[in-house]
């Protein structure tokens, strides 16, 4: 059901239509009657830095409860009724954010406005789907606790936010998960799901005013504020140790990171830059080609930008051999301090540049794509012709840009390190 579009239509911002309904909730649209789809996101800012104290993992546990039953249809019947109109509708939770999606065909967007409006407004939260979407979480966080990868990344964020929201696990925990019910999804749902912290975009065959009436009928029973917990600004603690989790595998699974760039900071495209020539750009990458290529000390190798609404991280991970991870954590450190040093060169600036510009129609190449771009946008607050600019800030990146802000991000190239394993020498 995702919708193919022309990417010469989706380059163009002029065709983003500002829609505000009689209610004042507002969406960006942009019509396309190529095909008779229908998507529609939204997001809130939220997330599980929403979490109660004391309870990691209600607002994942949420976004796995909406869709199991609300308003007249318990779980079973809500499910066949999106299959008899063959609607999509899921929900999603992470560190900062919860989020709605819908995929519907156009004849059948009133049945799909009317599943997504009860899933918001008349959730029912009955014991049997509640039991066993908390039974599910449960197994997910068991198999993770035994999954280097998984493992890494959640005491990696841990290490790096203690104390903090971010460094809660967004799926919550084996103590927290028995201790979360109904009371806890409702008062989530009541403080964060609210119209005044909402973004939503929409893609396929419908026209402004329609959607305006949609808006109203979908999310009009919404509180209108919220009640957000303030969530204190953080940066990473930890930077310069090494953190080592005792797990009896075969190869190490490593996590790096130290503070990044915000996404509204001047210095984003220039850092999008720099990252893309060090880690980001996959076999292009210096990361990959001095440890991969040249070493063959691991299959993959990466680092990327992380900005996140109270915090940025720029990190990266890698996986090898444990008697080969302290070589290749300071070949990857090594690297590192290099670029800060020195920056990219002109050659790996053109190439980057010409990657990064040419890349981009990729984000809007469905109708899904095309909606989510449009709520990040509005979440980042970049206005409503970022896609026509974004390609030309890329473009204007010079040499001198990259070399100041590698020195910036990078700085003496010193990281927080964990690593999941039992790596020799570390």
């Amino acid at each position: 059901m995702n919708a193919p579009v022309s990417p010469e239509k989706t380059s163009h911002a002029s065709r983003i239509q500002r829609v505000v309904s009689p209610g004042g909730v507002e969406a960006w649209l942009v019509e396309d009657y190529t095909v008779p789809l229908l998507a529609l996101e939204f997001a809130v800012r939220g997330g599980s830095s929403q979490d109660p104290a004391g309870k990691p993992g209600v607002a994942y546990f949420l976004s796995g409860m909406l869709d199991e039953g609300a308003g007249p249809y318990e779980s079973g019947a809500f499910h066949e009724r999106l299959d008899e109109f063959a609607i999509e509708l899921r929900f999603h939770a992470d560190r900062d954010g919860f989020s709605g999606h819908l995929r519907t065909l156009v004849r059948h967007r009133d049945e799909a406005f009317e599943m997504m409006r009860l899933t918001l407004a008349e959730p029912r939260f009955d014991e049997e789907p509640l039991e066993r979407v908390r039974a599910q979480i449960e197994a997910g966080i068991r198999h993770e606790i035994n999954d280097p990868d998984s493992l890494v990344s959640r005491a990696f964020f841990e290490e790096a936010f203690p104390g903090h929201p971010y460094g809660r696990p967004t799926q919550g925990t084996l103590e927290s998960l028995p201790l979360i019910g109904r009371d806890d999804l409702s008062d989530y749902r009541r403080r964060v799901l609210a119209r005044d912290n909402l973004k939503i975009g929409v893609v396929g065959a419908i026209d402004a005013a329609a959607l305006s009436d949609a808006l109203d009928r979908i999310f009009g029973g919404l509180p209108a504020r919220g009640e957000l917990a303030p969530v204190p600004d953080a940066a990473p603690a930890g930077v310069g140790r090494r953190n080592v989790i005792d797990l009896d595998i075969p190869q190490s699974s490593v996590r790096f990171g130290r503070a990044g760039v915000a996404r509204t900071d001047p210095d984003w495209i220039p850092a999008l830059v720099v990252n893309h020539v060090l880690g980001g750009g996959v076999f292009s990458a210096r990361l990959f080609r001095e440890v991969r290529e040249k070493r063959g000390l691991a299959y993959s190798v990466y680092s990327h930008l992380a900005p996140m609404s109270h915090a940025a991280l720029f990190m990266g991970g890698t996986s090898t051999k444990n008697e080969r991870t302290a070589e290749s954590i300071a070949l990857i450190e090594s690297e590192i301090r290099a670029m800060a040093e020195s920056g990219p060169t002109e050659d790996e600036l053109d190439k980057a540049k010409k990657y990064l510009v040419g890349s981009y129609a990729l984000n809007f190449d469905t109708s899904t794509k095309i909606a989510s771009q449009l709520v990040r946008i509005q979440i980042d607050d970049l206005g409503i012709d970022y896609m026509d600019r974004r390609n030309g800030l890329v473009s204007a990146v010079t040499l001198a840009d990259t070399a100041r802000v590698a020195k910036r991000l990078l700085g003496e190239g010193q990281l927080l390190v964990t690593v999941v394993g039992r790596p020799a020498g570390l």
